[in-house]
């Protein structure tokens, strides 16, 4: 196994402390044919998204070890290199320069989340490098760079397909809700979620009636659900990442909030370590998610990939089921690999135009871009947790306690409304 690692070391200054160190002894020595393939990337295994980036790496583990028992790329054997990002933006830009100027990775890949994506294209830019996306909402709006592409079901409007799914579901009630309240982290992804969240309000005519966002740093959630409750919206849309959403379903539990529908975008809520932490808490919140065992969607090889994933999860102390970003991880290596193996070439601009014009067969489905490289088609999922009693992870297992409710083609049950009548 070829494989090597560094790591980013305390905080962000020490990272950059640790890069230069390395790069001193960094190797200058010249390609050899046999020398290996370097997939380079920033990966949170430490701070407040290693509850997903420590999964996605295992499962691009897993990728490294299955392409390398193939023989691997071109001929050559694939190595991963990658950094621990903490979790935090401002060690992003120095990672990525290092993967390119000192250990001269081949091809470069994003680590987990919008907000580690951003810090990462300035970097990706200067050096024209094709770039894979993991989770990444809507980060090309604005660069509109044509060798990105998001390992992301949103389709061809990322901002909408954040927020649509979910009042689709609101919307089809009786009476249909008439006021909104949309909170959200004061963060990159959850700004880019919220914008979509009021086009969708403009859209349907709903009336905002609290509209703030809240520190990243926030520890106090009482204060933010109260707020919330004062303003009696029926409808809450909440964009959070995992600690943020903890501490608020925890807040809504405490104080017996319950609007009509509550939910969106809270990131975290499809880790079965928080699943299993919260148990009923979970019941009625309506949320994306983007993979569930559904027989619908168990596509070709997905479910070989899992049964590996799982029967390591444990040593590395990682999400037991990792439904939720693994498969997205893996399938983002396939992608790149398979236009490595059928473009012939490491040649960015050869893999990128390759990557614009072929449909990708994947552990998680077929895979097309569309011109700013996002999905030509949007699959987002939006699910409900129903019926969950006590915290035990077997419960997880199937559909029976995050029912699919959108798209329809997906659809594995309906939506208990209102919120309360979903309540333990």
């Amino acid at each position: 196994m070829f494989h090597r690692v560094w790591r980013t070391g305390g905080r962000a200054g020490a990272a950059s402390v640790v890069l230069t160190a390395l790069a001193a002894l960094s190797s200058a020595a010249p390609c050899q044919a046999a020398d290996p393939i370097k997939v380079g990337f920033g990966m949170a295994l430490t701070g407040g998204l290693a509850v997903n980036g420590k999964p996605a790496l295992l499962a691009m583990k897993i990728w490294e070890e299955d392409i390398n028992a193939k023989g691997g790329l071109l001929g050559r054997p694939v190595q991963l290199v990658y950094y621990d990002d903490q979790s935090n933006p401002a060690t992003v830009p120095a990672i990525y320069s290092k993967l390119i100027d000192v250990d001269k990775v081949d091809l470069v890949v994003s680590g987990y989340a919008t907000n580690m994506i951003a810090p990462a294209m300035p970097i990706i830019i200067q050096h024209n490098k094709t770039f894979m996306g993991l989770f990444g909402l809507a980060v090309n709006t604005e660069f509109k760079y044509d060798r990105y592409f998001s390992m992301l079901p949103t389709g061809p409007s990322p901002k909408l397909a954040a927020a649509n799914e979910f009042f689709d579901v609101a919307m089809a009630q009786h009476p249909k809700p008439q006021t909104l309240a949309i909170t959200a982290a004061d963060s990159e992804f959850a700004r880019n979620a919220s914008d979509g969240a009021r086009e969708m309000a403009e859209k349907l005519g709903l009336k905002i009636v609290y509209d703030r966002t809240y520190p990243p740093t926030t520890t106090d959630y009482e204060s933010i659900v109260r707020a919330i409750q004062a303003t009696n919206p029926e409808i809450v849309f909440v964009a959070s990442y995992p600690p943020d959403s903890v501490g608020l379903v925890r807040a809504i539990n405490e104080m017996g909030f319950k609007p009509k529908i509550i939910g969106g975008n809270m990131v975290g809520l499809q880790s079965t370590a928080i699943k299993t932490q919260l148990g009923p808490q979970l019941n009625g919140i309506v949320n994306y998610d983007f993979w569930v065992p559904a027989p619908k969607m168990q596509f070709p090889g997905v479910m070989e990939f899992l049964r590996k994933y799982q029967e390591r999860a444990s040593a590395e102390g990682v999400d037991a089921l990792g439904y939720y970003l693994p498969p997205w991880a893996y399938a983002d290596l396939q992608v790149l690999g398979e236009a490595v193996e059928e473009a012939k070439s490491l040649d960015q601009g050869k893999l990128a135009q390759y990557m614009h014009s072929h449909t990708f067969k994947t552990i998680i489905g077929d895979v097309t871009f569309g011109n700013s490289g996002e999905w030509t088609k949007q699959r987002t999922l939006e699910v409900q947790f129903q019926n969950i009693k006590g915290n035990d992870v077997k419960q997880f297992l199937g559909v029976d306690h995050e029912v699919i409710l959108e798209p329809v083609e997906y659809a594995s049950g309906k939506v208990i409304y209102p919120f309360a009548a979903a309540r333990p």
